[in-house]
């Protein structure tokens, strides 16, 4: 799914399967069927030590402080000493956390303590990074800091970095994406060539004669909602006009927009994000 060095998203709605997904490839949970390969491995014993994980919830030990969760994790991977002193010194000076390394985690902001969450997963130096909706509970501003940390961090470790999410924002900083309804895969590709899907304008229209507005224009295979109408066209703005001319009072409201990553999703699955 994911190429080394790649930023990987897996998008879908809550309750589409990414959080199964997130598990199995964190060998948490046994695949019913086929089988996974991370880091050139396919058994669960020598997977682990090449994956850092962040899970949705926290993991973090929140009565102790953030130097006492490095060094509990650090011991969990058989380091100890000047070398887990040495990395730890150094992610937390990278995640702006060295002067705060002994307060309790409770004491912390939802945003700082995802950063612990990260540094933690780090700390074994990892050749993949698995997250599972890593800003949920975030602030927008947190949220924003947490994902150019992130950007810059995967640029300097050349890390692959494998992330559900269901927020667009999140997916557009993608290299690549993988949409996940009900459990299976039903498209991927770079943001840009799956948006190209689309193609031309997607015009909404509100009314509450969907089933007229639709018949109007049926080459352009319409998608009819119980007070929307759906288009795809090349030029967006001058058939929204053109067809507030031809159904005079039908049309109550228009929205005329670039394709969004929505948009691929719902041209594939009839559902929205």
């Amino acid at each position: 799914m994911a190429g080394a060095g790649e930023w990987h998203g897996v998008l879908g709605p809550n309750g589409g399967g990414k959080s199964t997904l997130f598990r199995v490839l964190a060998t948490l949970l046994q695949p019913e069927s086929g089988r996974f390969v991370i880091a050139g491995e396919t058994d669960a014993a020598k997977i682990r030590p090449k994956l850092g994980v962040v899970f949705q919830s926290q993991s973090l030990d929140r009565k102790l402080t953030i130097a006492q969760n490095m060094e509990a994790q650090g011991n969990l991977y058989g380091l100890s000493g000047s070398v887990l002193a040495e990395r730890t010194k150094k992610l937390l000076w990278q995640f702006h956390l060295n002067e705060r390394e002994h307060e309790p985690v409770h004491q912390l902001s939802g945003g700082l303590a995802r950063r612990v969450e990260i540094a933690k997963a780090l700390l074994h130096e990892p050749a993949v990074l698995l997250l599972d909706e890593p800003t949920t509970g975030l602030d927008p501003t947190a949220r924003r800091e947490w994902l150019d940390l992130l950007t810059e961090l995967r640029r300097e470790r050349e890390l692959t970095v494998l992330m559900t999410t269901h927020l667009l924002d999140e997916a557009e900083r993608c290299d690549r994406l993988t949409l996940l309804h009900e459990g299976r895969v039903v498209t991927g590709g770079s943001p840009a060539d799956l948006k190209a899907q689309v193609g031309g304008d997607v015009v909404e229209f509100g009314t509450s004669e969907p089933e007229r507005v639709a018949a109007q224009y049926p080459q352009l295979n319409p998608t009819v909602g119980s007070n929307w109408v759906r288009f795809e066209t090349a030029s967006g703005a001058r058939f929204a006009a053109q067809a507030a001319d031809a159904l005079p009072g039908a049309i109550e409201t228009i929205s005329v927009q670039k394709p969004t990553l929505e948009d691929v999703f719902f041209r594939n699955t009839g559902a929205r994000l």
